[in-house]
């Protein structure tokens, strides 16, 4: 847990910590480091919207990339494959809004993982 005693996890890729959790949302901040990307995924309970606050980022939206930079966002509706990469020099720090049925972290289908996640 973190310092206000919400989860937060240090991937191969980064860092994720909840800022705000309630029944039909979730607030993230994301920190991608240089180089790195999350996995190509996909999440059958929920929608999410990236908001870009610094760096810059590939997303990778069912097959069609998109590059994004602070102060742009996106949305990703529920059952759309997503990834995320920072392209930038610096870290890639985005503010991710979930909403749906279920937020757990266990709603995720990975096709496609550069650290060997399933």
């Amino acid at each position: 847990m973190g310092e206000a005693g919400l989860p937060y996890a240090n991937p191969p890729w980064g860092r994720w910590e909840v800022l705000l959790e309630e029944p039909a949302y979730k607030v993230k901040r994301v920190i991608v480091v240089p180089g790195k990307r999350l996995s190509y995924q996909k999440h059958l309970k929920r929608e999410e919207h990236w908001n870009i606050v610094e760096g810059k980022a590939l997303v990778t939206l069912d097959g069609k990339d998109i590059s994004l930079k602070a102060g742009e966002s996106i949305n990703i509706p529920k059952e759309s494959l997503h990834r995320i990469a920072n392209t930038g020099q610096t870290s890639l720090i985005f503010i991710e809004i979930q909403r749906g049925s279920y937020l757990g972290e266990d709603d995720i289908v990975r096709l496609d993982d550069d650290y060997g996640r399933s």
